[in-house]
């Protein structure tokens, strides 16, 4: 199928359309030095998705303090939210995931699950006390697209009683293209949807078999040109490098397929192999994952080809096109992060609804029950089905603004930063800027007393540098002087 209504099908690159100048191209020595450096990786660094980090959440956390919470939001009831909801069912087991899911072909389950939903979301709104505004929307899973039509209607509709999904903001979802089709991606649009995010993983056949993901090319091609003829503002892809059987030629093919479709967004996750925690790794065999070695110049390989084809690298694992939102965002310096990875909403308080959801809500972290039975037995009681959370402190905040601007932006106005929390940044964080220097000879960070820069180098290993404000992590073990892993 091509031809002028399917223009997607035909090969494009931004790079040969005199991109802007923002568009990052990798210095080749700066790869090259990553590419040296590998040998001397040591550990695994957090993501950073919050500070602090989700490790540091806490059982002691109760649920009046996420209602004190609450109560503090309620007090700018003009204020914008952002809204995260978990489904957690899937009809397959992928073997390579290591999210809260529950595998099921019955559907019944989903039409009880949602049920539930709505009751949180009654007693959240309750406990806000006004519709509030939502600027940024997520379903995530699980497959979000395992609830039939019918259910999703109900859920939206709740949402619509108790919050004003704002036509401007983004209104995301989660999809599994062999689970759509054009009359479905005809609803989602209709149900106030304007962003999909597709899991693609790898295009190679024997990949997919070895994961438990067979997922023809033309199903996700579908899903996309449905999505451009629908309106969506933004189509986001998701890979994983370190699968079995891949290599870098294989995973270059697979790149190959992405760039024709041309999605806004591009996110490539590194497989980490954990089948002490998540079970169905075990059904993988680990003497066909790539080595070391391999798995490193996949993702080498993989930035060098998407910013010569246009895409700005965003950040850790995130690549977006230069008009897209996320480009703009880290252009004009108000790229942020949230659970989700980067954002260019994450500013706001963000309500979770579902199992194992994580809200984050006037300085305190907010995390459900990861089981149905638990999350349940708690709304049945009216109770908020919090397991855990976390309180902030003021050391807390002025950190993840710290690791926020570092990670997001790449740069450190050591100035803002003192007039906006009366510090003397030399002072209060001593021990952090002589580590710092340490990086700084080995090339990942260039300082002065008014700023602090993130250099090319050092963008590729952002992990590390954020980790040195890291509080916790230097109380539990002096932070290493080498580089955190990132493949």
């Amino acid at each position: 199928m091509s031809g002028p209504d399917f223009p997607f099908l035909f090969p494009f690159s931004y790079a040969s359309q005199s991109p802007p100048a923002a568009v990052t191209r990798f210095d080749r020595d700066a790869l090259a030095d990553f590419r040296a450096l590998a040998g001397r990786i040591d550990g695994n660094g957090p993501r950073y998705t919050s500070y602090p980090t989700a490790d540091r959440f806490h059982a002691g956390f109760p649920e009046a303090g996420y209602l004190d919470a609450l109560d503090d939001c309620a007090r700018d009831a003009s204020a914008p939210l952002s809204l995260y909801l978990h489904v957690p069912f899937c009809d397959n087991v992928c073997y390579y995931c290591g999210c809260n899911k529950i595998v099921t072909r019955d559907h019944g389950r989903s039409s009880r699950y949602v049920d539930y939903l709505v009751r949180e979301m009654v007693l959240v709104a309750q406990r806000l006390g006004t519709r509030r505004p939502v600027m940024q929307s997520h379903w995530g899973g699980g497959t979000p697209t395992f609830l039939d039509p019918g259910e999703m209607e109900r859920v939206m509709a709740a949402l619509d009683a108790h919050f004003d999904l704002l036509p401007e903001g983004e209104h995301a979802i989660e999809i599994d293209p062999r689970t759509v089709d054009d009359a479905r991606m005809s609803r989602l649009r209709d149900l106030g949807f304007n962003r999909i995010s597709l899991g693609v993983q790898d295009f190679h056949p024997e990949v997919q078999q070895a994961i438990h993901r067979v997922q023809p090319f033309a199903q996700t091609r579908d899903a996309v040109f449905a999505a451009r003829r629908l309106g969506f503002r933004s189509v986001s892809m998701d890979l994983i490098y370190g699968l079995p059987h891949q290599t870098t030629a294989r995973f270059q093919e697979t790149l190959d397929r992405v760039l024709v479709l041309l999605p806004n967004r591009i996110s490539v996750y590194s497989y980490a192999h954990l089948p002490h925690v998540f079970k169905p790794q075990r059904r993988i065999d680990t003497a066909a994952l790539p080595a070391p070695a391999e798995k490193l110049d996949i993702l080498v390989s993989t930035i060098e080809r998407l910013t010569a084809e246009g895409y700005v690298y965003i950040g850790m694992d995130h690549f977006a096109l230069p008009d897209d939102d996320l480009a703009r965002a880290q252009r004009d310096g108000r790229l942020q992060r949230n659970f989700q990875g980067y954002a260019t909403h994450a500013g706001y308080d963000q309500l979770g609804f579902g199992v194992s959801a994580i809200g984050s809500v006037a300085g305190r972290y907010v995390q459900n029950y990861r089981t149905l039975d638990d999350y349940y037995t708690a709304l049945d009681a009216d109770r908020l089905p919090v397991s855990r959370g976390f309180e902030m402190s003021a050391d807390d905040h002025l950190r993840k603004t710290v690791i926020g601007e570092l990670m997001c932006n790449g740069r450190l106005d050591i100035a803002q930063i003192e007039a906006r929390f009366a510090i003397d940044f030399a002072q209060s964080f001593a021990p952090e800027l002589r580590d710092l220097d340490e990086l700084a000879t080995q090339g990942l960070v260039r300082r002065d007393p008014t700023r602090i820069d993130v250099t090319e180098l050092g963008r590729l290993l952002v992990r590390r540098i954020a980790m040195v404000f890291d509080r916790y992590l230097r109380e539990a073990e002096p932070v290493p002087l080498r580089y955190s892993r990132v493949v």
